[in-house]
């Protein structure tokens, strides 16, 4: 048996901590950047955008254009932990993508 024991009412009962758990979020989001690179079709930045998103089809343009014309667009905003997956998937469809909290 390991070293350490401790009696389940210690850890089951103490009510102050159930409450205040979560740490708060800061009140800035993060947010998913996706960058314009010279590689990718628009067509196909609209079509990751509606699949993985699930946006419609306009707002997935809209998006794609303020890549392609701006050379960024946020496309999604929420915790660190959904914006780095939000990250990870844009690089998995071989877009350009990183992660900033929203000022």
């Amino acid at each position: 048996m390991g070293g350490v024991s401790v009696a389940p009412t210690e850890i089951e009962r103490p009510e102050s901590s159930e409450v205040p758990v979560e740490v708060p979020e800061p009140d800035v989001p993060w947010a998913t950047v996706v960058h314009n690179d010279p590689v990718n079709l628009m067509s196909y930045v609209t079509y990751v955008f509606q699949s993985y998103f699930g946006y419609p089809k306009e707002k997935a343009k809209k998006l794609m254009r303020d890549v392609h014309h701006k050379g960024r667009a946020v496309v999604s905003t929420g915790s660190r932990e959904e914006m780095e997956r939000d990250v990870q998937a844009m690089h998995g469809y071989g877009l350009w993508a990183t992660l900033t909290q929203e000022r």
